[in-house]
């Protein structure tokens, strides 16, 4: 490992490159050099592509860059001759791309292949800046991936046909739940684990992400397909059978193939409009995770306050398939077993069981810290497809990445190594 004096932990983790890499020691020497300067040459029309990229006007940009200042910032101050390295570390924060990529003096990546932003101009949520840093990492994942299989005996291409709307919903779900579901746990993390294993079969690509508690911003968004095989899933840590649904729906955009990114809002599902595709999507989901008991769902009776509500139905459908008790009332909506305000009361009634559970399991952490009892927090770790593992390995093992890349990666220690190695 290279030892550079003359750079903070945080710069060095901002500068993000490999220390092999020779495009790193220029930006390495270059950034030491006008460090004691604080300016340096920087690429602009980099900049200002990712401004484009990120759908910012002027005026955000500007309100982001001033975030904590006293005054804000102008374009003038920022985009002098050269740059302040204080400005070029606060577009950073704004764009999380290292500060090499502003250095590189070759002119920006522009085309519909490098971004889903050049690729569709709308999207099923306005998408905050959070969830546009996470599409975009996951799609420079998605491009690298594709580089690794071109020089390694890696094998990414999609492998499913593309369906078409005009096409039942309930009938190709029918048909690829055969392929594509996995024995049936109970345990809806371990259930999780299972589909996205059995997907990565099928080369269907499915990540994870997981946002730490104590982010000031969170994304808005529950997860999104970007062509060809790349499905992404925000991890639900309190909720994993609404993780299951968002794969499933995702899952229907991928067999479309079409491309989307968005939340997954109950609420609108069960009362609002929604698109052709969307409608699609969330038909073959509940479809495909339904599996036989669809025909259940589709007989049940009219639920009222004559019937109780038919809240043991409901909940003995969720616990053997999956679904959960919010997406089976959006369906009892939809197909009209259900109104609006049996809906809304229903949805009242289970916000308010889950609130007081959280609220139990609160007062039960702060009894235990008044006792002196330590609680240990474990950051969530984001299931791995195997599809992505063996891609890192093979492509370790043809010699195409080094150690350090793949344990990178793959987010191990270097001790861990040997273990992915077997």
């Amino acid at each position: 490992m290279v030892r550079i004096s003359g750079i903070s932990t945080q710069d060095r983790f901002l500068i993000n490159k490999p220390e092999t890499d020779l495009f790193f020691y220029f930006c390495v020497s270059r950034y030491i050099y006008f460090q004691a300067l604080n300016t340096t040459p920087y690429n602009k029309a980099r900049i200002e592509q990712l401004i484009r990229q990120f759908r910012l006007d002027k005026e955000e940009f500007l309100d982001l860059m001033s975030e904590g200042l006293k005054n804000k910032l102008t374009w003038e101050d920022v985009f002098k001759e050269e740059i302040q390295l204080s400005h070029l570390k606060r577009i950073d924060r704004i764009f999380s791309k290292g500060l090499s990529y502003y250095l590189d003096p070759n002119p920006p990546i522009q085309s519909k292949e490098s971004s889903i932003f050049y690729r569709k101009e709308k999207f099923g949520t306005d998408l905050n800046l959070a969830s546009k840093k996470i599409v975009s990492q996951f799609e420079e994942l998605k491009l690298s991936l594709s580089g690794l299989a071109k020089l390694s005996d890696v094998k990414m291409e999609r492998a499913l046909p593309i369906y078409l709307v005009s096409q039942d919903a309930n009938a190709i779900a029918k048909e690829v739940r055969g392929m594509l579901y996995p024995t049936f746990r109970k345990d809806p993390k371990k259930f999780l684990e299972a589909l996205i294993g059995k997907l990565a079969d099928s080369n269907i690509l499915v990540f994870e992400f997981v946002e730490h508690p104590s982010l000031k911003e969170k994304s808005n968004i529950d997860g999104f397909f970007l062509q060809p095989n790349v499905i992404v899933l925000r991890r639900n840590q309190d909720y994993f059978k609404r993780e299951i649904f968002t794969l499933a729906h995702e899952l229907g955009h991928f067999l479309l193939n079409k491309e989307e990114v968005e939340s997954m809002d109950y609420d609108k599902l069960a009362t609002g409009t929604s698109t052709k595709i969307e409608s699609w999507c969330n038909k073959f989901a509940f479809a495909f995770l339904a599996g036989d008991l669809m025909n259940d769902l589709d007989n049940f009776p009219e639920i009222s306050t004559s019937t109780d509500y038919s809240f043991e139905e409901i909940k003995s459908i969720s616990d053997r398939t999956h679904l959960s008790f919010t997406a089976i009332l959006t369906y009892m909506v939809k197909t009209k077993k259900m109104t609006g305000a049996v809906y809304g009361f229903m949805r009242k009634e289970q916000e308010e069981s889950i609130q007081a559970k959280k609220d139990l399991e609160r007062k039960k952490r702060e009894l235990e810290k008044e006792m002196g009892k330590k609680t240990m927090g474990v950051q969530a770790k984001p299931i791995q497809s195997p599809l992505f593992v063996s891609a890192i390995q093979t492509a370790f093992y043809d010699g195409v990445i080094n150690e350090y890349e793949l344990c990178k990666a793959l987010h191990l220690k270097p001790e861990q190594l040997e273990k992915y190695l077997r």
